[in-house]
């Protein structure tokens, strides 16, 4: 059953170094086809503030990584994703460099990356620039409005201080998981709801596992979508959620999972649709912890 009670409040104002985010930096006169070929996103057509939320996943359409990418200069993209799988996306993207003219580099060492709560609103994925760094509005989280800082360490946002619990909090809120080591290779961009949050592009050419991506979007029903739940106790990214309804085979997944020392326990979870049909019993974790659905606060696109 889902619970339409309010969800956490946040603060509606305040930054925060992420460092569990960290930033690729694509160089060179082809650096934005080379990521138009590589992600599920088009970035052959972004634009002067804009801002993509992409996927990179293998040849079955897994994805290996999630990250936000927008243009830096004229011959110059940056993707910010997460730390613990930026090594080795770096590496695997750079095996398809080839005699593309671009130099792939992590620039995690000279630009950081700041979460912010702000009071005033854009639209998801627009691109501001100030004095050397870009900030990029995302979907909101509990009516607040949240940015991505990307800029040298020098570079302190002029806001109060925000607690890292609160930030990770949003990004569960926000209903957007990214991929983490934890979930490497556990998902296809459906399963987390990237076609309804303007993560897949489906008129873009070819990029590995764009055949999966397209086939799973346009033949049948989506059988697999990530929902909004708290929880009785800790979860953890990569643990496996049960139905009642058959509590001897995994019902789904966690992709993503937070604990708040004040709001509690907070996750967004892959679910098989059917399940969540069948859950009238309730959900639960391997070792019992109760798990209660609130709503997306985004709709699921039916048609694309």
């Amino acid at each position: 059953m889902t619970d339409q009670t309010a969800l956490p409040s946040l603060p509606h104002t305040g930054a925060c170094a992420l460092p569990h985010l960290g930033v690729i930096r694509a160089a060179g006169p082809d650096a934005a086809s080379f990521l138009h070929n590589q992600l599920t996103q088009d970035f052959l057509l972004l634009q002067p503030g804009q801002a993509r939320l992409a996927a990179f996943c293998n040849a079955k359409g897994r994805m290996q990584a999630s990250m936000v990418g927008f243009t830096a200069g004229p011959e110059e993209v940056l993707l910010v994703m997460r730390q613990d799988l930026l090594a080795q996306t770096l590496k695997r993207l750079s095996m398809f460099v080839l005699r593309a003219k671009v130099k792939l580099n992590d620039a995690s060492a000279e630009l950081m990356v700041w979460g912010c709560l702000v009071p005033s609103a854009l639209p998801a994925w627009t691109l501001t620039t100030d004095a050397h760094c870009w900030e990029v509005s995302l979907y909101p989280a509990a009516g607040v409005n949240r940015r991505l800082r990307v800029g040298p360490a020098s570079s302190v946002p002029s806001l109060p201080v925000l607690d890292m619990a609160d930030w990770l909090l949003s990004e569960v809120l926000s209903g957007i998981a990214d991929v983490q080591a934890a979930t490497f290779e556990a998902f296809v961009p459906q399963m987390l709801n990237y076609e309804s949050v303007d993560g897949v592009n489906f008129k873009k050419g070819c990029y590995p596992g764009q055949e999966v991506v397209a086939r799973s979007q346009f033949r049948g029903t989506l059988k697999r979508r990530s929902y909004l739940v708290s929880s009785s106790a800790a979860l953890a990214a990569g643990e496996e959620v049960f139905s009642a309804a058959d509590p001897a085979q995994p019902a789904g997944v966690v992709a993503q999972a937070c604990h708040h020392p004040v709001q509690g326990h907070w996750a967004l979870v892959c679910l098989q649709t059917s399940a969540l049909e069948d859950s009238a019993g309730g959900l639960t974790t391997a070792q019992g912890a109760g798990l209660t659905l609130h709503p997306l606060p985004y709709a699921l696109r039916d048609d694309i």
